[in-house]
């Protein structure tokens, strides 16, 4: 069954308002549609990379991941080309903000009681008594390799884009963000959810962190217990003391524990701050 969020956004044009692209921005609607088409496509990043080069638009997968998560927007001839690629007939209609309107009667008597409410003057806004404090931006790297996704290599120089997010959005203590990838950590973790991370090497029972796990990177719930019987002498070491074994938890149930052998190939990358 589809995710009802992969589902593309119809936007009826008949009586719409005035087009405002500073609000379409703020809401990322752009990055939102077409994360939406490429994945009721559904292909990846990269072969939509391939595609757009195929239609005279070389850009590098950073870019990509760049326009799906609001940071950057194509020029026109990309947009262009990605419709092309994505199979979206009507770009105007697809990438317009839009919910039920009121016809054009209705935006009439709109506009004329809005006239009615300035003309009167009790509804003028309040002027703020203090002055808004500027937002303050922070560059911060952030892994193109997905959590449950990938080599784990989130740090590989070739894997990470740096950013710009407002510094009162990055948690303190975070080194670097990544996306999850999959629904193994619903409803607590979305995917395609940003996560800041705390680079560590050692966690708690119950923390959640980014693991490697013979070479694949994952976002699960760190914990510790008592090997089982018929697995104890694997975790009893030369000087007869006995090691707890590692198993990384999901939150959605439908998933099994994933046990963390002593011949596996295992590394903690950090630990998740939200």
């Amino acid at each position: 069954m589809k995710d009802p969020a992969e589902k593309l956004i119809p936007f009826p044009m008949a009586g719409r308002a005035l087009y405002h692209a500073e609000d379409e921005r703020a809401l990322c609607v752009v990055a939102r549609q077409i994360a939406a088409a490429r994945k009721r496509k559904g292909i990846s990043m990269k072969e939509l990379q391939r595609q757009l080069k195929l239609r005279g638009v070389e850009v590098g997968y950073a870019s990509i991941v760049r326009w799906e998560a609001g940071e950057t927007v194509p020029n026109a001839y990309q947009l262009l080309a990605i419709c092309n690629a994505l199979e979206i007939p009507d770009a105007y209609s697809y990438f317009m903000n839009g919910a039920a309107e009121l016809n054009e009667e209705g935006l009439r008597k709109l506009a004329a009681y809005r006239e009615d409410l300035i003309a009167s003057g009790r509804y003028a806004p309040v002027p703020p008594s203090k002055p808004k404090r500027a937002v303050t931006y922070v560059e911060m790297p952030v892994s193109t390799l997905g959590a449950s996704a990938g080599t784990g290599e989130f740090l590989d120089s070739e894997n990470i884009v740096m950013m710009r997010f407002p510094e009162s959005g990055v948690p303190a203590g975070a080194d670097f963000a990544v996306r999850v990838v999959g629904d193994s950590m619903e409803p607590i973790y979305q995917n395609n959810q940003l996560v800041w991370v705390h680079i560590c090497n050692t966690l708690n029972p119950g923390d959640v962190g980014i693991f490697v796990l013979d070479g694949e990177g994952y976002i699960k719930a760190y914990d510790e217990r008592e090997p089982d019987a018929d697995a104890s002498e694997d975790y009893l070491d030369s000087d007869g003391v006995m090691h707890r074994q590692v198993v990384l938890q999901s939150y959605n149930p439908k998933y099994e524990p994933r046990i963390v052998r002593p011949s596996s190939g295992f590394k903690i990358c950090g630990r998740v701050l939200n």
